[in-house]
Protein backbone atom coordinates (compact mmCIF):
# COMPACT_ATOMS: atom_id res chain seq x y z
CA UNK A 1 0.00 0.00 0.00
CA UNK A 2 3.12 2.36 0.18
CA UNK A 3 2.70 3.56 -3.37
CA UNK A 4 -0.86 3.92 -2.86
CA UNK A 5 -0.90 6.25 -0.05
CA UNK A 6 1.60 8.14 -1.25
CA UNK A 7 0.23 8.52 -4.54
CA UNK A 8 -1.56 11.93 -5.75
CA UNK A 9 -5.18 10.90 -4.97
CA UNK A 10 -7.24 10.51 -8.45
CA UNK A 11 -10.69 11.10 -9.46
CA UNK A 12 -12.94 9.24 -6.64
CA UNK A 13 -14.03 5.92 -8.03
CA UNK A 14 -16.17 4.27 -5.56
CA UNK A 15 -16.76 5.27 -1.82
CA UNK A 16 -13.34 7.81 -1.21
CA UNK A 17 -11.77 5.81 -3.28
CA UNK A 18 -9.85 6.58 -6.36
CA UNK A 19 -9.06 3.86 -9.09
CA UNK A 20 -4.86 2.90 -7.78
CA UNK A 21 -7.26 2.85 -3.92
CA UNK A 22 -9.90 0.54 -5.39
CA UNK A 23 -7.49 -1.78 -7.06
CA UNK A 24 -5.83 -2.65 -4.14
CA UNK A 25 -8.67 -2.63 -1.61
CA UNK A 26 -9.83 -6.06 -3.92
CA UNK A 27 -5.38 -7.17 -4.19
CA UNK A 28 -4.95 -9.70 -0.88
CA UNK A 29 -1.43 -9.59 -1.63
CA UNK A 30 -1.26 -5.89 -0.89
CA UNK A 31 -2.20 -6.58 2.22
CA UNK A 32 -0.66 -9.88 3.19
CA UNK A 33 3.33 -10.45 2.53
CA UNK A 34 3.41 -14.04 3.33
CA UNK A 35 0.74 -14.85 1.12
CA UNK A 36 2.33 -17.07 -1.26
CA UNK A 37 4.29 -18.93 2.05
CA UNK A 38 0.27 -19.71 3.53
CA UNK A 39 -0.40 -20.99 -0.01
CA UNK A 40 2.38 -23.23 -0.09
CA UNK A 41 1.71 -24.00 3.46
CA UNK A 42 -2.08 -25.09 3.06
CA UNK A 43 -1.16 -27.58 0.21
CA UNK A 44 1.45 -29.20 2.56
CA UNK A 45 -1.03 -29.70 5.10
CA UNK A 46 -3.52 -31.12 2.76
CA UNK A 47 -0.88 -33.46 1.27
CA UNK A 48 -0.11 -34.54 4.73
CA UNK A 49 -3.15 -34.86 5.51
CA UNK A 50 -3.75 -37.61 3.02
CA UNK A 51 -0.64 -39.46 3.84
CA UNK A 52 -1.87 -39.79 7.05
CA UNK A 53 -5.65 -40.51 6.46
CA UNK A 54 -5.90 -41.60 2.69
CA UNK A 55 -6.87 -39.85 -0.38
CA UNK A 56 -10.70 -38.61 -0.76
CA UNK A 57 -13.42 -40.25 -2.41
CA UNK A 58 -13.43 -38.40 -6.11
CA UNK A 59 -17.04 -37.58 -7.34
CA UNK A 60 -18.40 -36.02 -10.99
CA UNK A 61 -21.52 -33.80 -9.67
CA UNK A 62 -21.91 -32.50 -13.04
CA UNK A 63 -21.09 -33.60 -16.68
CA UNK A 64 -17.54 -31.10 -17.41
CA UNK A 65 -14.14 -32.42 -16.26
CA UNK A 66 -14.14 -29.61 -13.56
CA UNK A 67 -17.55 -30.44 -11.78
CA UNK A 68 -15.94 -33.18 -9.35
CA UNK A 69 -15.11 -33.47 -5.48
CA UNK A 70 -13.66 -34.53 -3.14
CA UNK A 71 -15.44 -36.49 0.06
CA UNK A 72 -13.77 -37.18 3.23
CA UNK A 73 -15.57 -39.59 5.09
CA UNK A 74 -16.14 -39.65 9.09
CA UNK A 75 -15.65 -42.73 10.69
CA UNK A 76 -19.53 -41.80 12.05
CA UNK A 77 -22.33 -43.04 10.28
CA UNK A 78 -25.52 -40.80 9.57
CA UNK A 79 -22.82 -37.70 10.06
CA UNK A 80 -23.31 -34.01 8.84
CA UNK A 81 -22.05 -33.06 5.79
CA UNK A 82 -19.35 -29.23 5.95
CA UNK A 83 -18.83 -28.26 1.99
CA UNK A 84 -15.92 -26.29 1.48
CA UNK A 85 -15.41 -24.06 -1.58
CA UNK A 86 -12.11 -22.53 -2.02
CA UNK A 87 -11.04 -18.76 -3.07
CA UNK A 88 -8.58 -18.25 -5.08
CA UNK A 89 -9.74 -14.72 -6.59
CA UNK A 90 -12.10 -16.95 -8.89
CA UNK A 91 -8.94 -17.72 -11.19
CA UNK A 92 -6.99 -20.53 -9.84
CA UNK A 93 -6.88 -22.79 -6.75
CA UNK A 94 -8.16 -26.62 -6.60
CA UNK A 95 -9.98 -28.99 -4.29
CA UNK A 96 -6.75 -31.04 -3.17
CA UNK A 97 -5.05 -28.24 -2.27
CA UNK A 98 -8.25 -27.58 0.22
CA UNK A 99 -8.40 -30.80 1.81
CA UNK A 100 -6.04 -29.84 4.85
CA UNK A 101 -9.71 -29.04 7.11
CA UNK A 102 -11.11 -32.65 7.06
CA UNK A 103 -8.95 -34.11 9.51
CA UNK A 104 -10.53 -31.48 12.10
CA UNK A 105 -14.00 -32.48 10.62
CA UNK A 106 -13.77 -36.38 10.75
CA UNK A 107 -12.26 -36.18 13.69
CA UNK A 108 -15.30 -34.15 15.30
CA UNK A 109 -17.76 -36.65 13.57
CA UNK A 110 -18.69 -34.62 10.12
CA UNK A 111 -17.94 -35.54 6.82
CA UNK A 112 -15.78 -32.87 4.44
CA UNK A 113 -16.58 -32.41 0.88
CA UNK A 114 -14.07 -30.33 -1.06
CA UNK A 115 -15.66 -28.75 -4.36
CA UNK A 116 -14.13 -27.95 -7.94
CA UNK A 117 -15.49 -25.78 -10.41
CA UNK A 118 -14.55 -24.07 -13.33
CA UNK A 119 -12.37 -21.42 -13.02
CA UNK A 120 -12.81 -17.69 -14.63
CA UNK A 121 -10.04 -18.07 -17.08
CA UNK A 122 -11.75 -21.06 -18.38
CA UNK A 123 -15.29 -20.00 -18.58
CA UNK A 124 -14.42 -17.08 -20.77
CA UNK A 125 -14.43 -14.45 -17.94
CA UNK A 126 -17.81 -15.36 -17.08
CA UNK A 127 -18.62 -16.07 -12.83
CA UNK A 128 -21.92 -17.46 -13.56
CA UNK A 129 -20.74 -20.88 -14.82
CA UNK A 130 -18.85 -20.93 -11.63
CA UNK A 131 -22.11 -20.03 -9.73
CA UNK A 132 -23.75 -22.51 -11.50
CA UNK A 133 -21.44 -25.30 -11.11
CA UNK A 134 -20.88 -24.52 -7.10
CA UNK A 135 -24.95 -24.74 -7.00
CA UNK A 136 -25.33 -28.09 -8.71
CA UNK A 137 -22.28 -29.37 -6.36
CA UNK A 138 -23.80 -28.76 -3.31
CA UNK A 139 -27.31 -30.08 -4.42
CA UNK A 140 -25.73 -32.71 -5.65
CA UNK A 141 -24.41 -33.59 -2.06
CA UNK A 142 -27.61 -33.06 -0.59
CA UNK A 143 -29.53 -35.28 -2.84
CA UNK A 144 -26.34 -38.05 -2.25
CA UNK A 145 -25.46 -37.52 1.24
CA UNK A 146 -26.83 -41.22 1.95
CA UNK A 147 -24.92 -42.65 -0.17
CA UNK A 148 -21.47 -42.13 2.26
CA UNK A 149 -23.24 -42.19 5.28
CA UNK A 150 -23.85 -38.63 5.15
CA UNK A 151 -27.23 -37.16 6.89
CA UNK A 152 -28.95 -35.36 3.98
CA UNK A 153 -30.76 -33.09 6.73
CA UNK A 154 -27.48 -31.66 7.77
CA UNK A 155 -25.92 -30.05 5.19
CA UNK A 156 -23.72 -26.94 5.72
CA UNK A 157 -21.75 -24.89 3.63
CA UNK A 158 -18.59 -22.87 4.24
CA UNK A 159 -16.63 -20.88 2.08
CA UNK A 160 -13.37 -19.08 1.86
CA UNK A 161 -12.46 -15.76 -0.43
CA UNK A 162 -14.03 -15.96 -3.93
CA UNK A 163 -14.97 -19.13 -2.55
CA UNK A 164 -17.21 -17.24 0.19
CA UNK A 165 -18.81 -14.92 -2.52
CA UNK A 166 -19.65 -18.30 -4.39
CA UNK A 167 -21.10 -19.78 -1.33
CA UNK A 168 -23.49 -16.77 -1.09
CA UNK A 169 -24.77 -17.12 -4.27
CA UNK A 170 -25.63 -20.53 -3.54
CA UNK A 171 -27.30 -19.59 -0.23
CA UNK A 172 -29.61 -17.50 -2.26
CA UNK A 173 -30.46 -20.36 -4.85
CA UNK A 174 -34.07 -21.54 -5.06
CA UNK A 175 -33.11 -25.22 -3.86
CA UNK A 176 -36.49 -26.26 -4.96
CA UNK A 177 -35.57 -25.96 -8.91
CA UNK A 178 -33.33 -28.30 -8.29
CA UNK A 179 -35.97 -30.62 -6.57
CA UNK A 180 -34.84 -29.91 -3.05
CA UNK A 181 -36.09 -28.28 -0.20
CA UNK A 182 -35.82 -24.79 0.02
CA UNK A 183 -33.94 -24.72 3.64
CA UNK A 184 -31.29 -27.82 1.94
CA UNK A 185 -28.84 -25.82 3.50
CA UNK A 186 -29.00 -25.88 7.35
CA UNK A 187 -25.83 -22.90 7.80
CA UNK A 188 -23.79 -21.14 5.93
CA UNK A 189 -20.08 -19.99 7.16
CA UNK A 190 -18.63 -17.32 5.09
CA UNK A 191 -15.62 -16.40 5.71
CA UNK A 192 -13.74 -13.00 3.77
CA UNK A 193 -15.86 -12.96 0.65
CA UNK A 194 -17.48 -10.37 -1.45
CA UNK A 195 -21.20 -10.23 -1.46
CA UNK A 196 -21.58 -6.85 -3.66
CA UNK A 197 -19.75 -6.68 -7.17
CA UNK A 198 -20.68 -3.32 -8.05
CA UNK A 199 -17.42 -2.20 -6.76
CA UNK A 200 -15.75 -5.34 -7.43
CA UNK A 201 -17.22 -4.40 -11.13
CA UNK A 202 -15.36 -0.94 -11.05
CA UNK A 203 -11.62 -2.70 -9.75
CA UNK A 204 -9.03 -4.04 -11.39
CA UNK A 205 -10.66 -7.56 -11.26
CA UNK A 206 -12.82 -6.60 -14.34
CA UNK A 207 -9.65 -7.16 -16.77
CA UNK A 208 -10.21 -10.68 -16.19
CA UNK A 209 -13.89 -11.32 -15.22
CA UNK A 210 -16.10 -9.95 -17.54
CA UNK A 211 -19.17 -8.43 -15.68
CA UNK A 212 -22.25 -6.88 -16.94
CA UNK A 213 -25.29 -5.78 -15.21
CA UNK A 214 -27.31 -9.26 -15.01
CA UNK A 215 -23.66 -10.50 -13.60
CA UNK A 216 -23.76 -7.54 -10.91
CA UNK A 217 -26.73 -8.61 -9.88
CA UNK A 218 -26.74 -12.24 -9.91
CA UNK A 219 -23.60 -12.35 -8.21
CA UNK A 220 -24.34 -10.02 -5.42
CA UNK A 221 -26.20 -11.82 -2.39
CA UNK A 222 -26.77 -8.57 -0.31
CA UNK A 223 -29.14 -7.63 -3.34
CA UNK A 224 -30.96 -11.23 -2.45
CA UNK A 225 -31.19 -11.64 1.61
CA UNK A 226 -34.91 -12.61 1.35
CA UNK A 227 -33.76 -15.67 -0.65
CA UNK A 228 -31.39 -16.53 2.31
CA UNK A 229 -32.84 -19.99 4.15
CA UNK A 230 -29.92 -20.70 6.74
CA UNK A 231 -28.54 -19.15 9.35
CA UNK A 232 -25.00 -17.47 9.05
CA UNK A 233 -21.98 -16.45 10.34
CA UNK A 234 -19.83 -13.95 8.88
CA UNK A 235 -16.48 -13.34 9.45
CA UNK A 236 -13.37 -11.69 8.57
CA UNK A 237 -9.73 -10.61 9.69
CA UNK A 238 -8.22 -7.04 10.56
CA UNK A 239 -5.27 -7.30 8.48
CA UNK A 240 -7.82 -8.23 5.32
CA UNK A 241 -8.31 -5.04 2.87
CA UNK A 242 -10.66 -2.32 3.92
CA UNK A 243 -12.90 -2.84 1.32
CA UNK A 244 -13.34 -6.97 2.61
CA UNK A 245 -13.57 -5.94 6.17
CA UNK A 246 -16.61 -3.54 4.59
CA UNK A 247 -18.51 -5.85 2.54
CA UNK A 248 -18.53 -8.27 5.30
CA UNK A 249 -19.47 -5.38 8.16
CA UNK A 250 -22.49 -4.44 5.19
CA UNK A 251 -23.48 -7.81 3.98
CA UNK A 252 -23.95 -8.91 8.02
CA UNK A 253 -25.87 -5.46 8.89
CA UNK A 254 -28.34 -6.08 5.96
CA UNK A 255 -29.09 -9.71 7.00
CA UNK A 256 -30.04 -8.81 10.28
CA UNK A 257 -31.79 -5.73 8.97
CA UNK A 258 -33.57 -8.03 7.03
CA UNK A 259 -34.84 -10.14 10.33
CA UNK A 260 -32.57 -13.14 9.01
CA UNK A 261 -30.35 -15.14 11.60
CA UNK A 262 -26.43 -13.50 11.40
CA UNK A 263 -23.69 -13.81 13.69
CA UNK A 264 -20.30 -11.25 12.62
CA UNK A 265 -17.18 -12.10 13.86
CA UNK A 266 -14.27 -9.99 13.98
CA UNK A 267 -10.70 -12.01 13.57
CA UNK A 268 -8.18 -10.10 15.57
CA UNK A 269 -4.56 -9.88 13.71
CA UNK A 270 -5.91 -12.06 11.18
CA UNK A 271 -4.67 -11.64 7.40
CA UNK A 272 -7.01 -12.80 4.42
CA UNK A 273 -4.52 -15.75 4.34
CA UNK A 274 -4.53 -16.83 7.57
CA UNK A 275 -8.15 -16.73 7.76
CA UNK A 276 -7.85 -19.54 5.36
CA UNK A 277 -5.51 -21.78 7.62
CA UNK A 278 -7.40 -20.98 10.46
CA UNK A 279 -10.20 -23.38 8.64
CA UNK A 280 -8.69 -26.48 9.38
CA UNK A 281 -7.80 -26.11 13.66
CA UNK A 282 -10.48 -26.24 15.81
CA UNK A 283 -9.46 -23.27 18.07
CA UNK A 284 -8.97 -20.95 15.49
CA UNK A 285 -11.37 -18.68 14.28
CA UNK A 286 -12.58 -20.65 11.36
CA UNK A 287 -12.45 -24.08 12.69
CA UNK A 288 -14.06 -23.03 16.12
CA UNK A 289 -16.67 -21.78 14.04
CA UNK A 290 -17.31 -24.10 11.58
CA UNK A 291 -17.81 -26.49 14.31
CA UNK A 292 -19.98 -24.37 16.00
CA UNK A 293 -22.37 -24.09 13.25
CA UNK A 294 -22.85 -27.80 13.34
CA UNK A 295 -23.18 -28.24 16.65
CA UNK A 296 -19.97 -30.32 16.89
CA UNK A 297 -17.42 -30.41 19.92
CA UNK A 298 -13.57 -31.07 18.56
CA UNK A 299 -12.09 -34.29 18.86
CA UNK A 300 -11.66 -35.33 22.63
CA UNK A 301 -13.75 -31.58 24.04
CA UNK A 302 -16.36 -31.63 26.15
Amino acid sequence: MDEVKGSVKGPLVYLDYDQAELDAAYDQARYAANRDQLLERIAILSDEMRQRRGPPERVAYGPSEAEKLDIYRAKRAGAPVAIFVHGGAWLRGKAQDYGFPAEMFNDSGAHYVALDFVLVGDAGGSLMPMIEQVRRGVAWVCKNAQRFDGDPNRVFLTGQSSGAHLASCALIADWRAYGLPADAVKGGLLVSGMYDLKPVRLSARSRYVKFDDATEDAGSAIRHIDRINAPLIVAYGTYETPEFQRQARDFAAAVKAAGKQVELIVARNYNHFEMTESMGNPYALGGRAALRMMNLAPAGGP
